[in-house]
């Protein structure tokens, strides 16, 4: 139905960018589940109440690197190291097969991505972590080339988490951060360290689609 003054070439305009809007939105959406299609941490659900949970991790592995700077900031200066890592610059007893007439030496060993990346305060200096996957051990895993990246081994942990859309902001990550340490008090929870700051999603993500998370460590 045409609105007061609208000709009929005026509605097929906006037709028209309706349409487009809703293609790119999809586009966007697919290259989502695409991008993020990626092994996820292993934990158990213990608790749940609304967007706040209290999940049992199993233990893993993580590459973390240390940098200094502001919230904002550490997790783009990190993501580069971590992800040079396990694209392939690390130092791997993988063998590549030669090839002809050019024969190649062995190469650094690629690795999955994991969700989450991880981020949190330690001395001063923000460490931004990757969870390796399950496959591999921490006897198993390339060693980093950069002496910045450290491989660490993480013991099963009991996590209250808080779960958020939006964007990545420090006042976001604070607002939810105070959210979840009222919410751990009600519940007689005992905080056994420092809040991490759990990024789920690609930064081309929409902000209303990402997943973030702020998870603390808790005493059984």
């Amino acid at each position: 139905m045409l609105n007061a003054g609208q000709t009929l070439h005026e509605v097929h305009v906006e037709m028209k960018k309706l349409i487009a809007m809703v293609i790119t939105v999809s586009l966007i959406l697919i290259g989502e589940q695409k991008v993020m299609a990626v092994e996820e941490a292993s934990y158990q659900v213990i608790q749940k109440d609304k967007d706040f949970e209290v999940r049992e991790y199993a233990p893993h592995v993580l590459a973390e690197t240390l940098v200094d700077g502001d919230f904002e900031k550490a997790g783009s200066q990190a993501f580069q190291k971590l992800f040079r890592y396990i694209s392939g610059d690390n130092v791997s007893n993988t063998q590549v097969a030669m090839t002809a007439p050019v024969s190649q030496k062995s190469i650094g060993e690629k690795i999955q991505m994991t969700a989450p990346v991880g981020q949190q305060r330690v001395q001063g200096k923000w460490a931004v972590s990757f969870m390796m996957p399950k496959a591999f051990t921490l006897k198993t895993l390339p060693q980093p080339k950069d002496a910045s990246v450290k491989l660490r081994q993480v013991s099963a942990q009991r996590m209250a988490i808080i779960r958020y859309s939006g964007t990545w902001s420090e006042k976001n990550y604070l607002s939810h951060k105070s959210e979840l340490e009222s919410w751990i008090r009600k519940r007689a929870l005992t905080p056994s360290g420092d809040a991490i700051w759990a990024r789920y999603n690609a930064p081309f993500t929409l902000w209303f689609l990402r997943r973030n998370e702020i998870m603390i460590p808790v005493n059984e």
